[in-house]
């Protein structure tokens, strides 16, 4: 009587709330529905109030006041939370009330009464409260108790579907182990297809708000990449709808991305050969009971599955696991015709057949293809080579730039840049020349040059600068750069292969190193083209003495100063050494003497200047002149200043060494041996003193090498008083060497102090001197504004000019001489006189003896007919 008491009274209750249950009543609903759990266990008549109870909780929950979804938020989450352990009780009709009730948060309806004074709650919030509650994380563990019950799994998988579209659920489904459970179910008996679905649909939610790495570790056990595989292969060989071959691809990007885990036994389970047999069948016809039967339409799916499996090979070439993994799935991926199948692309696009893949889509395999070979062919060379693959490039590289028509579409990842051109196929063949080049493998190198390879690069890099002069794409750069890193690898060591690259490579290359500094900064690759033309120039140029001729004759050692002069971190070193090296050939030197850059700045100062830029970078000691401040240990920077006396095996290099290759300073000192300490053009004091330090770098790097050594040995030995002695004097030495540069450079310092002094007395004297001309025109002015002004001083000034006058004339005069009086009758100024002046002509008596004593006696007497007249001229 009691139980029916009961069944009475819950029925009422599921009647007082069918519109919903209220916040403050969520607390006794809970235990009520805890009790009705119990009772199942009894008797099963509790089943159906307990599932009518469970579906109202599917309703919204009413509030009173707009803050109680606040207030109640705990009792919400852990009363949300308590449906999910309601899934322990063992009835499929309340764990599917429950499923059912759960998704009804994510579709809600709103009731069609409300209680007095009531409003339901956000559509949100029971959503928000679930993540709270840790709901996801129950449902992902329940699936334990459902495993052979079909219709409840599928239930749960369709609540977890919907669950997974949150991040917060998603990181709670993981700490449950949700991917490998999930993996698991896979290839479970279902005939409607539903488990599949759901469980890749939440595994992709799951890689989507979760880390890849944490569920690929957790799908990388035995028994999931065999699930995995198993289901796989069944939808290949048996998925024939549109459905089954969109699942099908989903799959494989998931058995991808365990191909990138190492720890995932993809070779084990047979999974890596099925996948690289389905990436060649088509192209190349081995047979293999793998693929027997299996036939390939032409629909978009199908074409998804074929680049997939591409990049299925190229990641399996970059494995990192363990060695011997590594050498089984390189003979996987020869065995199984890779090579071939690849190469089948590298050849001129053809016009596709009826049943056969569309331009489009042959384009995007072909440029994918060429792509995945790049990382394949290092990995095979032995392969490379008896499939005479660097035949078929040269031979498309050479239609790619030949004017073939093409209309290529470049709609794809692959093709870009490479709509309407064929820079998309050039592109990815010349990554395949870079990477094959870049083992430095004889027979591939020997093997290139032999079919004329240098010539036709040297064609295509002359392609590719008329291109970029129409306008610069990142396509053209890169393609630019793997030509030039290709012919560096070829002509590296190899005079013939030099002498090669100079007739032409020379003038391609003065280009680039031209380039405007400014677009070094504008993210299309110019700083990488750069670099690559400088290593082009090492490796083909230096060591050839008519490809150096050539390149000064053009000017490029100016060019390399230009760049040297533009003082960046990253192009000095490289510079300075290309320097060093050019200065074996004796007409070098000439070039860098006679370059001139800014503010006719010479090459000696331009190279101390950035000695002294570099000891600042390393807190190399030294006071605000310039000298020397710690006579130990000059040029000691300050991370050997803090690096401990340590033993190290004898084959290990010593700070003082390895600091050599980590700065320019070596360098700028060789180079400046080449030019000669002496004689150095435009250098100021400042460039002296420097210099001095420079002149004796390595007598103090071997000093501190022998300071080094005896560090270590005072660590593990005791020396004999001999070598004690004689390491103390060996140790003194660079000290001695310290203190006379220091005094050279403070000589250096007084002679300029000295030199400053005179220029400063010769520039003070000039100023007095001026001051004084100055004063004596302000005195003359003066004077003459007094005899303008006062007759008395006009009169004193006349007197002192006729004085001044009289006696400037000769004392002893000769009586037959005509005298001409200076003064000028009416005249009242003391200054010389206007433009009016009046000309007395010689006597007549006097002409002939005038002309006596000049050669004008031999004149005709007519030329100074009427000499005797006044003239007047004005």
């Amino acid at each position: 009587d009691l139980e029916i008491e009961q069944l009475k009274t819950l029925k009422k209750v599921v009647k007082h709330f069918e519109n919903g249950f209220p916040l403050k009543d969520l607390v006794q609903v809970m235990e009520i529905l805890s009790l009705c759990a119990e009772k199942m266990n009894e008797q099963e008549a509790f089943t159906e109030p307990l599932c009518e109870l469970i579906k109202l909780c599917g309703l919204p929950f009413q509030k009173n006041k707009s803050s109680d979804e606040v207030s109640y938020s705990v009792v919400v989450s852990k009363s949300i939370a308590q449906l999910g352990y309601l899934m322990k009780v063992p009835s499929s009709q309340v764990r599917i009330q429950i499923c059912k009730c759960i998704i009804s948060f994510y579709n809600v309806e709103l009731p069609r009464k409300l209680l007095s004074g009531c409003q339901p709650t956000s559509a949100s919030y029971k959503i928000q409260m679930a993540e709270l509650g840790g709901l996801a994380e129950t449902l992902v563990l329940s699936l334990a108790l459902v495993e052979n019950q079909l219709t409840e799994k599928l239930w749960i998988l369709k609540v977890l579907q919907h669950l997974s579209s949150s991040g917060v659920n998603c990181r709670l489904m993981m700490k449950a182990q949700a991917a490998s459970r999930l993996c698991l179910y896979l290839n479970g008996v279902d005939p409607s297809g539903q488990l599949v679905f759901r469980s890749s649909e939440i595994l992709w939610n799951l890689l989507e708000n979760t880390s890849k790495e944490e569920i690929v570790n957790q799908l990388s056990s035995l028994e999931c990449v065999h699930a995995l595989k198993e289901v796989f292969v069944d939808f290949v060989m048996h998925g024939f709808r549109h459905y089954d071959r969109q699942l099908r691809n989903d799959l494989l990007v998931i058995a991808t991305l365990l191909a990138e885990n190492p720890a995932a036994p993809m070779i084990e389970s047979g999974f890596t050969k099925l996948l690289i047999v389905l990436a060649t069948f088509t192209e190349v016809k081995i047979p293999n009971s793998l693929v027997k039967g299996l036939k390939l339409t032409y629909c978009y799916e199908d074409f998804e599955l074929k680049k997939l499996l591409f990049n299925v090979i190229g990641v399996l070439s970059k494995d990192p696991r363990a060695v011997s993994l590594f050498v089984l799935t390189l003979q996987l991926l020869s065995e199984n015709g890779v090579m071939p199948a690849l190469l089948y692309y590298v050849k001129p696009n053809q016009k596709p057949g009826f049943s056969d893949w569309s331009a489009a889509q042959y384009e995007e395999l072909q440029l994918h293809a060429i792509a995945v070979l790049a990382s394949v062919s290092p990995m095979l060379v032995d392969k490379y080579l008896s499939c005479q693959a660097n035949t078929l490039l040269l031979v498309f590289l050479e239609w790619c730039i030949c004017q073939a028509p093409f209309f290529g579409q470049g709609n794809s990842f692959h093709g870009t840049g490479g709509r309407g051109n064929k820079l998309a196929q050039m592109r990815y063949s010349l990554r395949v020349l870079r990477s094959v080049v870049s083992l430095y493998d004889d027979a591939v190198n020997l093997n290139l040059c032999d079919q004329g390879a240098i010539s036709q690069l040297l064609d295509i890099l002359k392609y590719a600068a008329n291109k970029s002069k129409e306008k610069e794409y990142a396509v053209l750069l890169e393609i630019e750069t793997d030509t030039l890193f290709v012919l560096s690898a070829l002509c590296e060591n190899d005079l013939h292969r030099k002498e090669l690259f100079s007739y032409e490579g020379v003038d391609l290359l003065i280009p680039f190193i031209q380039m405007d500094p400014k677009k070094l900064e504008s993210g299309l690759g110019h700083n990488r083209l750069l670099f690559t033309a400088l290593d082009c120039l090492w490796s083909c140029v230096i060591g050839c003495y008519v490809a150096e001729d050539c390149f000064l004759e053009k000017q490029g050692i100016l060019l390399l100063l230009d760049l040297l002069a533009l003082k960046q971190k990253n192009l000095c070193n490289i510079i300075l050494g290309i320097l060093v090296e050019f200065c074996d050939n004796p007409k070098t030197t000439l070039c860098i003497n006679t370059w001139r850059g800014a503010k006719d700045q010479t090459a000696a100062n331009l190279l101390i200047q950035l000695w002294r830029e570099e000891e600042c970078e390393l807190g190399v000691k030294r006071d605000h002149y310039g000298r020397i401040v710690d006579m130990k240990r000059p040029i000691a920077s300050h991370f050997q200043e803090q690096q401990e006396d340590i033993p190290i095996p004898a084959n290990y290099p010593s700070f003082a060494i390895m600091e050599i290759s980590e700065n320019i300073r070596a360098k700028i000192y060789l180079l400046l041996c080449k030019l000669g300490f002496e004689n150095l053009p435009g250098l100021s004091a400042e460039d002296f003193v420097t210099l001095a330090i420079i002149r004796r770098y390595i007598d103090f790097k071997v000093g501190e090498v022998w300071s080094e050594l005896c560090g270590e040995l005072k660590e593990e030995f005791r020396p004999v008083v001999s070598d004690e002695e004689a390491l103390k004097i060996i140790s003194e030495v660079p000290e001695d060497t310290g203190r006379t540069v220091a005094a050279l450079q403070t000589e250096v310092l007084e002679i300029q102090h000295h030199q400053e002094i005179q220029e400063e007395e010769k520039a003070y004297t000039k100023i007095q001197a001026i001051r004084k001309q100055k004063e004596m025109v302000n005195k003359s002015w003066e004077n003459f504004l007094t005899r303008t002004s006062d007759y008395e001083a006009l009169k004193k000034a006349k007197r002192l000019q006729e004085q001044s006058i009289e006696a400037s004339r000769c004392k002893s005069k000769i009586q037959t001489e005509a005298v001409h009086s200076t003064d000028i009758k009416g005249l009242g100024t003391t200054i010389g006189s206007g433009r009016l002046v009046t000309v007395e002509s010689t006597p007549p008596q006097l002409i002939g003896r005038a002309l006596a004593v000049t050669d004008l006696a031999h004149r005709k007497p007519s030329v100074y007919k009427g000499a005797s007249k006044k003239v007047k001229r004005v």
